[in-house]
């Protein structure tokens, strides 16, 4: 018996209850994941055309969305490494930045940096900068960490470097913010 499993691409998707919403949703659809992750699937089979319609209306449903078009999933795909390496993995980056993501996607940078730029408005790096703050927020409104703290957990050469970092995003210090703690979904960044 010979099987061949294929990837189908998420997106919104931006935290593990994204990844558990979506496991559910594939299982009672009928099309059993072999695994989920951040923007990604991996099914045992090829979806057929009714399939993907009704899997793309339960999921566009819940907030989330079909990507069928190439460049969208490779867009989808660079925020989902970005999304992971800040707030799964305390940034760990131990390359810089463009390498980390030319290596993961095994594509040059600068093309993959330009078509990020044209179908977000953004840059990567702004969009990094802007996953950072988010992970910033949410462990000063845990209230657990220093600044100095935070900023060695996130890779910043120092507290001060964060700090300027985090006012000009934000409009406030970081002390400012822990006394009123307001945050965005990571779906809104």
């Amino acid at each position: 018996m010979s099987w061949c499993s294929m990837w189908i691409y998420i997106k919104n998707m931006v935290c593990d209850r994204c990844i558990l919403v979506v496991r559910q949703e594939l299982e009672k659809a009928g099309i059993p994941p072999l695994r989920v992750e951040l923007g990604k699937a991996e099914v045992t089979r090829e979806l057929r055309d009714e399939e993907r319609k009704q899997l793309a209306k339960r999921l566009e449903d819940l907030g989330f969305s079909l990507l069928e078009d190439k460049r969208k999933m490779l867009v989808e795909r660079i925020k989902n490494l970005l999304i992971e390496l800040v707030h799964r993995k305390d940034n760990e980056l131990k390359v810089n930045l463009s390498s980390y993501i030319s290596s993961e996607l095994h594509q040059d940078y600068s093309s993959l940096s330009k078509l990020f730029s044209e179908a977000e408005a953004t840059t990567i790096e702004q969009y990094y900068i802007a996953q950072k703050i988010e992970r910033v927020k949410e462990l000063l409104s845990y209230d657990e960490l220093t600044l100095s703290e935070i900023a060695l957990q996130l890779n910043y050469s120092s507290a001060a470097h964060l700090s300027s970092q985090f006012r000009k995003v934000t409009g406030v210090s970081p002390r400012e913010f822990r006394s009123r703690a307001e945050r965005k979904t990571l779906d809104e960044v």
